[in-house]
């Protein structure tokens, strides 16, 4: 028995259907299901719920930016079922008692489901270990080298990752370049911040052998330094739509609404699509804040660009180009999220899984505007970037959230990470 029948699912190449029972994955079969409530998607694409696993919501704190109910609209909107978010909310989320405040509001708010990342705190980490967060988020430019050391002395026993910042505010040299245009941005934070920030904080995790991750690379050099280490450390890594999209010409076209850290790279330095089969995921870095605060002059401007809302259209783009393979999608943004951060019942459609979906028509055309998002943040650099493919239906746990542009009320609800798996560890589909 089923309760609900998705319908002409092209998946994997194929047309299935897909049956769902309490919010679960419960068979999947070329005939379609009877006596139940039926979902048509006409074969269209169908994908795992896209996993976001680097969003700032803003709250605590700075809920004039964001909050869990806006932010959570957006990434239903954009596809997405499941997102971390970052602690640096006000107060941080790095003790006890903030983790839990934060599970409470996110649970009354959000209509997406969702896991927490936590801040770095010494005598509360055992604490909120028995939460289970995503991770521990080091920025290395406010962490000390003692402090780095101690986390992974406290972690070794568990396979909770150290999610990375990485840059480094010694080799930064932003004070001396205020008042400059805003191309000498990438000067002020340089690649070699990130680069040395980068091969730190992965030595300590071949030391250590225990699992990091380096959060929005920017610099080529920093990916190579990954990628000539992963026989030696449990290392994973994602970039950005905007560091993979844009390069640094756009500060002179965009200024302030561009401006984000690490900063976009030249063409030269920084990440780029043939890159991608050496990066793990694509997560948004959805850093919203308001249009007066980025409309402030460039090195007053806060740094941060929404993302939620753009990410897929683009990357499906790039499959209507030729660039990209829809499997590189589906892993990028579904498989390894799940797998890295321990989302044992996300990411996959198989028996079992939570019952996620993304439905895509991947031939549908636009042009990206910011007057459709559901975001606090009404801007994006991507504004007029015409796209081909996007997220048409979004359903959680057998529910339908978000069907032709429209999101609708739900509940959605905190989700631990369980690390069962080595993160390098992926299964298969």
């Amino acid at each position: 028995m089923v309760d609900l029948c998705i319908k002409n699912c092209k998946l994997n190449g194929k047309i299935v259907n897909i049956g769902v029972e309490d919010g679960k994955i419960i068979k999947i079969s070329k005939l379609p299901f009877k006596n139940c409530e039926t979902i048509d998607i006409k074969g269209r694409i169908i994908f795992p719920g896209l996993i976001d696993a680097h969003v700032h919501f803003r709250e605590p704190g700075m809920e004039y930016k964001e909050d869990f109910k806006s932010g959570s609209m957006a990434a239903a909107h954009g596809g997405f079922t499941t997102v971390l978010d970052m602690p640096n909310t006000k107060p941080p989320t790095n003790t006890l008692k903030e983790f839990k405040r934060k599970i409470k509001l996110a649970s009354k708010k959000s209509i997406v489901d969702f896991g927490l990342h936590a801040g770095v705190n010494l005598q509360e980490v055992q604490k909120i270990v028995k939460l289970s967060p995503a991770s521990f988020k080091i920025y290395m430019e406010d962490t000390s080298i003692n402090t780095i050391k101690k986390m992974f002395d406290i972690l070794n026993s568990t396979n909770i990752p150290l999610t990375f910042h990485c840059e480094k505010r010694e080799i930064n040299y932003e004070r001396d370049h205020r008042g400059k245009s805003p191309h000498f941005y990438s000067d002020a934070r340089p690649t070699i911040s990130e680069e040395i920030a980068v091969a730190e904080a992965v030595s300590f995790s071949a030391h250590y052998n225990h699992p990091i991750h380096i959060c929005h690379l920017s610099s080529k050099k920093a990916l190579k330094i990954i990628k000539n280490m992963r026989n030696l450390a449990p290392v994973t890594c994602e970039v950005t739509p905007h560091h993979l999209f844009l390069d640094s010409s756009y500060f002179n076209k965009f200024g302030s609404f561009v401006k984000t850290n690490p900063p976009l790279r030249s063409r030269e330095e920084g990440i780029n699509i043939k890159d991608l089969n050496d990066i793990d995921i694509i997560a948004t870095d959805h850093a919203p804040h308001t249009l007066d605060e980025k409309e402030k002059e460039f090195w007053e401007a806060p740094a941060g660009i929404p993302n939620l809302e753009v990410s897929l259209k683009l990357f499906l783009t790039l499959f209507a180009k030729g660039k990209i393979k829809l499997n590189e999608i589906k892993t990028m943004f579904c498989e390894k999220p799940a797998t890295i951060f321990g989302l044992t019942n996300k990411g996959f459609i198989k028996e079992g899984m939570d019952a996620d979906f993304v439905v895509i028509d991947h031939k549908k055309t636009g042009k990206i505007s910011a007057d459709e998002f559901y975001s606090k943040a009404q801007y994006t650099p991507f504004e007029g970037f015409e796209y081909i493919g996007e997220a048409v239906m979004t359903i959680l746990r057998g529910k339908v959230i978000m069907e032709e542009g429209e999101v609708f009320k739900n509940k959605g609800k905190y989700v631990r990470s369980e690390y069962r798996l080595p993160p390098t560890e992926l299964p298969t589909s």
